[in-house]
């Protein structure tokens, strides 16, 4: 209101200012509320007079409403083992988010990745998802059944399921799938595995593999197309699979194998390449499963071409030290030859190793063919790459724990600073082999050097135990179970040196030995060593069942000698050796009072005049020299090389005896090509000669304890002594009168059956033995047993010792000369006696008063000595062996069959013997 009272144009009454208010209040809320609305639809419309306010009034707001897609909780229905966070981590479902098929199709998918549920499944409830699992058994055990060819422990170790796993289907279908593939290398395709689950309490199965194996898959037929140069016979016998035929029984190689098949195309491609063909190839090779699922049907499908002569064939070196002119003088193949490739390959080796003679450790030999298909001739130029010389930097050894170094490096024939010699390479590899102390085909390796012209010679050894305790046993029909045992330890100490006992026990000998011996005394390339021993040997006789003693040889000694190289192969060794001597008889048995006077002595009727002669006591002092040649590649199991022992023995350096003896033995191996055929040759021989003079007749200048003894093991199917001159005593058969039992012709029975006759071995002065064998190789299953099997011959003879004076007692009474037992009349009296001088004796008479020095034998016995065996006349035997690496030791078995013998020799025909390591 103005000062001057007048009314303003929109005025309005004092009575209706309260409810103005009130409605100016209203209209200002929810114009300040619409601003944002109107400020919009004003820039959308053009502006336009505004209405005459109203009173507003206020709408309520709708209520908000709840998403049915939106998950509010998820629930794990069905978990055992697991706990529900564990697999809700597999899962990408969370709460909050909105729920889709899409979203649980995915959510399945991940649970089934995880390979522990059987089944899963996923629903929706107002928002609560629930997630229904079924989890996977564990594997309380895997069981095989029907395998008979495969056992447990090669099937197990290659599938993947086992106990305490989770079983899932698609580790049961791949085990299935290899356990068919171990049938499959065993070439039995027809194999079949069912697996089947015994469900058992608390979600636990047993999975059980019902094996089919099935018959051994053979190769039926192998069929070679396109041949026309060889038959289909020839290169049938240059495969190593067979044809399953009636005289292949018992080969491996009648199985299908893969492996064998890819390797018989490069024996054939090997096969026609030796023949000159250089063209040809395999053009296909296909197996074929018959209807049957039984067998294969292989063919080959091959393409000769045309065959090649060697045209110009040279050398071209770049080595400064080898004039290409004078060595393509000297290589193997010819111009005009017919082309051979493994004479291309061997001669590449051999001017490789020559080269490495010569210091080239890296040499290099590429052989450059030029092939004329007009002239049909193949141009050969095997190309010496330049290289440096190569010297030696350094020699590592490694992996040797118990060996010291110095017994592993003294065996190098290089040393740092030596120019390089793969010669010398080899043999320090043929040394190493050698010592046995390392794993087999050990080989020493070569890397370069800091510098081209350096190399590091590098022993990676594998110790292996070189303890041996051995046992062997044998037997025969006399002397029934022999028993060896043998504890030695090559390796001692792990320097090289050698120590070991051994005892042997039969009934025939005993014996035991303590032996030790070091290769380098003190460090220096002088071996040595000493033996302590005492041998016991017994011979025996039978009375009908009974075993009777005849005499004992007792020997107590030692021996001492030492070895110095001559050169690499070559040894010169001397020996001094001092044995006691003591050969008994059992005085019960063989002496008697021949003199009448309470002394008993060596009866020469009951025991023999070679074993009379033979008894007492002696002291031998023997000096011994061999030259020893020695180019085995291994002294343990040698497969190539040669070894040559030149040996005498002077005995008279003091002591009761003297005589010389000369013994010889040489033996050679070779690698029948690279088939793994092992053949070996054995010569051997000796003699001694006397240098002094034992009277009486019959009496050898040499002691029985002396001369040379053979049978098993030089000579396999004989007995111990079993070969060469011997006594055999035989008794005639007694009637109930303890008379001698006649025969038709008024004749004396004598018992001859072998083992109730008594056998005395005398031994002989000289001998020969020869052995030829042949290892055979196996397949690698029967490798891997270390299963050996050979052929062998063996020959050999004793004799020359000379012929004893022999006893042969008639029945009732005899008069024999009480000093030698020899009979004193061709005819005996009857009823005579010593003291008649009337009769006419057979030897001088040696008492005072003329008549003979004379005894009497009363009684019914009568004895008859055989000379036997003493020809130089060949034995011959054959037989097979099989040496086998048990796992309880080393086996030898072997049998024998005797082809020629001497009457009076002892058979064998069965040996074995065992032992083990430690």
């Amino acid at each position: 209101m103005s000062e001057t009272g007048a009314v303003p144009v929109n005025s309005t009454p004092a009575a209706l200012r309260p409810s103005m208010r009130l409605a100016s209040l209203l209209c200002c809320g929810s114009i300040l509320a619409g601003v944002p609305t109107v400020a919009m639809a004003q820039q959308a419309q053009p502006a336009s007079p505004a209405p005459a306010a109203q009173p507003a009034t206020p709408t309520p707001a709708p209520a908000a409403t709840p998403r049915a897609n939106v998950i509010n909780s998820i629930t794990v229905v069905g978990a055992e083992r697991l706990e529900p966070t564990t697999i809700l981590s597999y899962i990408r479902l969370r709460v909050g988010q909105e729920y889709t098929a899409a979203a649980a199709d995915e959510a399945i998918k991940d649970l089934g990745a995880t390979e522990l549920f059987a089944n899963t499944s996923i629903r929706n409830d107002g928002g609560s998802v629930i997630i229904n699992v079924t989890e996977n058994p564990v594997i309380n055990r895997i069981v095989l059944e029907g395998n008979e060819r495969l056992k447990n422990d090669k099937i197990v170790p290659e599938i993947k399921l086992a106990p305490r796993q989770i079983f899932t289907r698609s580790k049961v279908r791949a085990d299935v799938a290899r356990i068919i593939e171990l049938y499959k290398r065993q070439g039995r395709f027809a194999a079949k595995v069912e697996p089947k689950l015994v469900q058992l309490p608390q979600n636990r199965v047993d999975i059980v593999f019902e094996i089919s194996e099935g018959p051994k898959s053979k190769v039926r037929q192998i069929n070679i197309l396109g041949n026309e140069k060889f038959s289909d016979g020839e290169l049938r016998s240059e495969m190593v699979t067979k044809q399953a035929r009636l005289t292949s029984f018992f080969s491996s190689n009648t199985s299908y194998d893969p492996d064998r098949l890819a390797f018989d195309q490069q024996k054939l491609r090997q096969f026609y390449l030796t023949n000159g063909y250089a063209d040809f190839r395999v053009v296909s090779a296909v197996a074929e499963l018959t209807p049957d699922q039984r067998d294969f049907i292989i063919t080959y499908v091959v393409e000769e071409g045309e065959r090649y002569n060697f045209g110009e064939v040279k050398v071209d070196s770049q080595l400064r030290d080898f004039d290409s002119d004078v060595m393509s003088t000297q290589l193997p193949m010819k111009e005009g030859d017919f082309y051979n490739a493994k004479s291309v390959e061997d001669t590449v080796e051999q001017l490789t190793e020559l080269a490495g003679r010569y210091g080239y450790a890296f040499a290099d030999v590429q052989p450059r063919f030029k092939r004329d298909p007009e002239t049909l001739k193949m141009n050969v130029t095997f190309v010496l790459r330049e290289a440096p010389r190569v010297y030696v930097e350094r020699v590592d050894i490694n992996g040797n724990t118990l060996t010291q170094d110095k017994v592993v490096r003294r065996e190098f024939r290089l040393a740092e600073g030596d120019a390089f010699n793969s010669l010398g390479v080899q043999r320090t590899t043929a040394r190493i082999n050698s010592l046995g102390y390392f794993q087999e085909n050990f080989e020493v390796t070569q890397t370069e050097g800091s510098a081209p012209d350096r190399i590091i010679l590098e022993a990676n050894v594998e110790e292996r135990p070189t303890g041996e305790l051995q046992f062997s046993a044998g037997f025969s029909s006399i002397e029934q179970f022999i028993l060896a045992g043998s504890i030695r330890q090559r390796n001692f100490r792990g320097r090289g040196q050698t120590i070991g006992l051994s005892v042997n026990y039969s009934q025939f000998s005993r014996s035991a030995q303590v032996s030790f011996s070091d290769p380098y005394i003190f460090d220096r390339n002088i071996s040595g060593g000493i033996d302590i021993y005492r041998r016991d040997f017994n011979s025996f006789n039978f009375t009908g069942n009974n075993r009777n003693t005849t005499f004992q040889q007792a020997t107590t000694g030692f021996s001492m000698r030492a070895g110095v190289p001559l050169t690499e192969y070559m040894s010169l060794v001397g020996s001094y050796t001092l044995n006691y001597d003591d050969v008994s008889l059992d005085e019960n048995l063989f002496f008697s009072d021949l003199d009448n006077n309470g002394v008993r002595e060596c009866d020469p009727l009951r025991a023999g005049r070679f074993l009379c002669d033979s008894i007492g006591s002696r002291l031998s002092s023997i000096v011994g020299l061999s030259l020893n040649y020695n180019s085995l590649n291994s002294r343990i199991r040698p497969t190539r090389g040669k070894t040559i022992s030149l040996s005498s023995e002077f005995a008279g350096l003091g002591g009761d005896v003297r005589y010389v003896r000369f013994r010889g033995r040489g033996q050679q191996f070779w690698n029948v090509g690279n088939s793994g055929f092992i053949f070996s040759v054995l010569a051997e021989g000796g003699t001694i000669i006397p240098l002094q003079e034992r009277p009486g007749a019959g009496v050898d200048d040499v002691l029985l304890t002396d001369r040379f003894f053979l049978g098993e093991p030089q000579i396999r199917g004989f007995a111990i002594r079993g070969v060469g001159p011997r006594i055999l005593t035989q008794q005639s058969l007694l009637d109930g009168f303890n008379r001698p039992l006649l025969d038709a012709n008024g004749n004396p029975t004598f018992v001859t059956e072998r083992q109730n006759v008594r056998d005395d071995a005398i031994g002989g002065r000289n001998y020969y033995l020869g052995r030829a064998e042949l290892e055979i190789p196996l397949g690698s299953g029967a490798r891997e047993l270390g299963l050996r099997p050979s052929i062998w011959a063996d020959i050999g003879a004793l004799w020359g010792v000379e012929t004893p004076v022999l006893t042969n007692s008639p029945g009732g009474t005899q008069l024999i000369d009480a000093t030698t037992g020899l009979p004193l009349f061709s005819t005996p009296p009857a009823g005579g006696s010593c003291g008649s001088p009337t009769r006419t004796p057979t030897t001088s008479p040696t008492q005072p008063d003329g008549s003979p020095n004379c005894r009497e034998i009363q009684g019914g016995t009568n004895i008859r000595e055989l000379f036997l065996g003493n020809s130089p006349s060949p034995r011959i035997t054959a037989g097979i062996g099989v040496n086998w690496n048990s796992p309880f030791g080393p086996f030898r078995i072997d049998f024998a069959q005797t082809i020629q013998k001497v009457e009076g020799d002892d058979e064998r025909r069965f040996t074995f013997n065992v032992g083990t390591q430690f």
